[in-house]
């Protein structure tokens, strides 16, 4: 395939807050739009260029039914138009695919990508039922019963993670383990005055809910818990006879990212700076048996390098979302990346979980990773409800 390309640089993420957190109450797509226009008025970034949007979010919001156009009209790209995609985790992964395709055929040359997702307070959907005695309908708490129960799998999320840990033979405390590496590495990201995440990271004005009068400024991450080796041995497992505790998973949470794809000159253009080349290479998905949607991961990454012509004996840096500490485990196993090299900087396992940014968050963070080591093929496979997975190659130089 011809391949698309990111402008260095030309990306961003809010920090993530646990749900019912400090941003719990405030539109999501409205709060992606402002962040959006922020980033990009902060970058300089011509907005005329951009001949496409693609929005990316799991949970309705009101205005939802526009999607895309919504957005983009209110960060003022009234003429520019695009889809709205919904693939639980694997959003980020899909709005980058189809932002590839799209520039690769040629029928765009600058795409803006939004992500966007708030798990707190989701909506109560009502579906009615005519046919049902009383006409009686039925109700759905958008979040916490999707989260609860796949219809098709039947199962919760929890016991998808159950499942792999049977099926791979992995313990509690390999979980644990895990858990406190991946805390580990978040606190390298931390350090001197967070100086990693703000080479992407934007402040979040915290504002009422009807986005006029500020109140305060989200700047960090909000809701990382602490994690100690004593503490994770306390916790007790989620299901009788389990081994997934709330240490060895991650949190729902809020928040948003974005990104600009487009040719390999205009990329050349927009970078700040022009000596880094961001390469989109390959994709992949996958999905496996029913409630083992960790083991997901691994066949969608291998299947993005098979695509992308390589081996994970290519690859220099890997990220994932890894909604549960299983997940590395089985990724590890499956391809024999080395686990305690894996997520450097931090992973949703630890700043959590809002779905449609998810995705995004990661694959910035892997960009700037390699660019701080001087380039290199970076690999970010992430899995999603429906036991599926999707993964992303790319190749920074420079």
């Amino acid at each position: 395939m011809a391949h698309a390309f990111i402008p260095y640089g030309q990306y961003w993420s809010t920090p993530f807050a646990k749900w019912q957190g400090s941003i719990a109450h405030l539109n999501s797509l409205r709060l992606a739009a402002n962040s959006g226009k922020q980033a990009l008025e902060a970058r300089k970034f011509p907005l005329e260029r951009i001949d496409l949007g693609i929005l990316g979010h799991t949970n309705p919001q009101l205005g939802s039914f526009y999607g895309l156009p919504y957005v983009t009209g209110l960060m003022g790209l009234e003429n520019v138009a695009g889809p709205t995609v919904q693939q639980a985790c694997a959003t980020s992964a899909r709005v980058l695919q189809m932002a590839a395709g799209e520039v690769a055929d040629g029928s765009s040359q600058c795409a803006l990508l939004i992500t966007t997702d708030r798990c707190s307070n989701g909506p109560i959907v009502y579906y009615p039922d005519p046919t049902a005695p009383g006409g009686t309908g039925h109700t759905e708490r958008w979040v916490l019963d999707n989260f609860a129960r796949d219809p098709y799998a039947k199962n919760a999320m929890i016991e998808t993670a159950e499942n792999a840990v049977t099926r791979i033979g992995a313990s509690a405390a390999e979980q644990n383990e895990v858990a406190l590496a991946r805390y580990a590495q978040y606190q390298d990201a931390l350090a001197n005055d967070r100086a990693f995440q703000r080479r992407y990271m934007i402040d979040v004005p915290i504002t009422d809910a009807g986005f006029r009068k500020q109140t305060g400024l989200l700047s960090a991450d909000e809701g990382v818990f602490e994690t100690t080796a004593a503490g994770l041995a306390k916790l007790k497992p989620v299901l009788p006879n389990g081994t997934v505790t709330f240490g060895s998973q991650t949190h729902p949470a809020d928040g948003n990212a974005g990104m600009i794809v487009t040719t390999r000159e205009l990329a050349r253009e927009f970078s700040t700076d022009p000596k880094i080349q961001v390469e989109l290479l390959g994709f992949g998905q996958a999905r496996v048996d029913k409630g083992h949607m960790p083991l997901a991961v691994a066949p969608a990454a291998l299947e993005a390098l098979k695509n992308a012509g390589l081996t994970i004996k290519d690859v220099d840096a890997v990220k994932t979302h890894n909604p549960f500490a299983v997940n590395d485990i089985a990724f590890a196993r499956a391809t024999g990346f080395p686990l305690e090299k894996m997520n450097n900087y931090g992973c949703s396992l630890v700043w959590g979980h809002p779905q449609g940014p998810t995705g995004l968050r990661s694959v910035i963070e892997l960009i700037e990773e390699l660019a701080m080591r001087g380039g290199g093929v970076g690999l970010f496979g992430g899995c999603a409800a429906g036991d599926s997975g999707m993964a992303v190659v790319l190749r920074v130089s420079g």
